[in-house]
């Protein structure tokens, strides 16, 4: 049987631009996860990887026009947008070569022998090593910050791991021109090309998170999705560590008093997060919590402007168009649920934004509103509108775990006054980020950033973006009672690499 063809399609009209691979066979991805193997040795030298993610920064500079022209084509995002977000993952990869350079990471820990403990401590020296082959799932919505040189391949790289990249469906033409980036940057260095694999198709990213020589996996997508290939690597006779990132609704909370503020602004704010990038953002706020009365009427009036001056927009594909539509009208037609502006078709090929409002009262019970507690991909949000705080704290306690959480406050709440001190313990069990007065849409990549949060925000506690990302692609390895002589340069007395360490319990920089 002949292998199944890649297509590049147009989203904007959903036509085929070009065929650009085939999908890939069990031989060839056994033959890119081995080349990937065979690869690691040349990633052992730090000085040398940094280098290579400075060089892979500056080839997708090289390569801007050209890379942008494919993304838009293929994703419909917009040349500003994709500007944008290749700046971004250069400006990652840089980041993550500096972290390289600092060795901090690597978590050197040392401790001489102490017979006056108890119990004696022999000679300890502890630090982290790369797991192996990394398999990267492609995320949809970012075809360059999270796709084939985004946070999970560029802190794999920095750890000293190989990757194998499974394309995403709807960038499969962008996926090979960066990986050739990629590769031509570890040329460069000396490093095998295999280093960077590049696989696709549905089957390819079932047998890669089963190759026996895959050691971990980072995957960006749907709930369903990463559900199957997280089980899938909890099921192999040796599981592996899988980093998911798989849903988020990022609730957001305005309070009486920041409603009765400054209602107007929040409910133009909301608007922007919202339909930002047509709503195709992981943290885009998908369920609002608004008080009722006068200054919730202002905030949702002024949301209803705002949205409604919103132009349709083109989703990444078809099938997400269709399921954005089909997920709109079932929330839609529940008892209660109003659509002050419809959001749904808004032609052939594109969707309109806009927002549907329920009682607080009609979600503090299981039930068939449950389904307002699930992300709808796309332009829409949905507002609460609650009758006291009790209400909004009986629908907060039945949310999923979630990748942010926000809180709107007034100016004497953000003081430290009322329930403001409360508001931010409250929503912190909910998510890995938690803003005041602001919107999630925007992930800054800075050493602090957390992007991650309980199931099923993410399957772990870490994080994909910013500096501690690296850390999911290491483990610990302590050497007792080992000769100077044997044991590596890290760990070693001297100190040669010039190591940020803690030595006999005292932290030297």
């Amino acid at each position: 049987m002949a292998a199944a063809p890649v297509w590049s399609v147009d989203p904007r009209t959903g036509k085929q631009r070009e065929q650009v691979a085939v999908e890939a066979t069990v031989q060839e991805v056994d033959a890119a996860v081995r080349a990937a193997g065979a690869a690691r040795g040349a990633l052992a030298d730090r000085a040398v990887r940094a280098a290579f993610l400075r060089s892979a920064a500056e080839g997708l500079e090289v390569a801007r026009d050209a890379l942008v022209e494919t993304a838009d084509a293929e994703t419909a995002l917009g040349p500003a947008r994709l500007t944008g977000e290749l700046a971004r993952t250069a400006y990652q990869l840089r980041a993550f070569a500096g972290i390289v350079d600092e060795g901090a990471f690597l978590d050197v820990i040392i401790n001489h022998p102490d017979d006056t403990a108890t119990p004696p401590v022999p000679d300890l020296r502890r630090y982290k090593v790369p797991l192996g082959v990394v398999a990267v799932y492609s995320a949809s919505n970012f075809p360059f910050a999270f796709s084939v040189a985004g946070g999970d391949t560029a802190s794999a790289l920095a750890a000293g791991c190989p990757v194998v990249v499974k394309a995403h469906p709807d960038h499969p033409a962008l996926s090979e021109l960066v990986a050739g980036v990629l590769r031509r940057a570890a040329a460069g260095h000396g490093i095998p090309e295999g280093v960077v694999g590049l696989v696709h198709g549905f089957e390819a990213g079932i047998e890669l998170i089963r190759h026996p020589l895959v050691a971990a996996a980072g995957f960006t997508g749907s709930v369903r999705g990463g559900r199957a290939l997280f089980d899938a690597a909890a099921a192999r006779p040796v599981p592996i560590p899988f980093h998911g990132e798989l849903g988020s609704l990022n609730p957001v909370l305005v309070t009486e008093a920041a409603a009765a503020e400054r209602a107007e602004e929040i409910g133009g704010g909301l608007a922007g997060s919202m339909t930002l990038g047509t709503g195709q953002f992981c943290v885009k706020p998908g369920l609002v919590l608004v008080p009722s009365g006068t200054g919730g009427d202002r905030l949702v009036k002024s949301l209803a402007d705002a949205v409604g001056d919103s132009e349709p927009g083109v989703l990444l594909d078809h099938r997400m168009r269709d399921n954005f539509v089909a997920g709109v009208r079932e929330r839609a037609g529940l008892e209660g649920v109003e659509s002050p502006v419809t959001p749904g078709p808004g032609g052939e090929h594109t969707v309109s934004p806009g927002f549907l409002t329920v009682p607080a009262s009609r979600l503090t019970e299981e039930g068939a509103y449950d389904l307002l507690l699930e992300e709808c991909f796309g332009p829409v949000t949905v507002v609460v509108r609650y009758e006291d705080d009790g209400e909004a704290t009986a629908v907060l306690s039945r949310l999923p775990g979630n990748l942010t959480a926000t809180v709107q406050v007034s100016s004497e709440e953000a003081a430290g006054h009322g329930r403001g001190p409360e508001l931010l313990a409250e929503l912190t069990p909910l998510a890995g980020r938690v803003l005041v007065n602001g919107w999630p849409t925007g992930v800054a990549v800075a050493p602090a950033q957390h992007h991650g949060g309980p199931y099923p925000a993410t399957t772990s506690t870490s994080t994909s973006v910013g500096g501690t990302a690296v850390e999911r692609w290491l483990r610990p390895v302590a050497y007792q009672n080992a000769p100077e002589a044997l044991l590596p340069p890290e760990l070693r007395d001297d100190n040669p690499l010039g190591l940020p360490r803690r030595f006999n319990g005292v932290l030297e920089r």
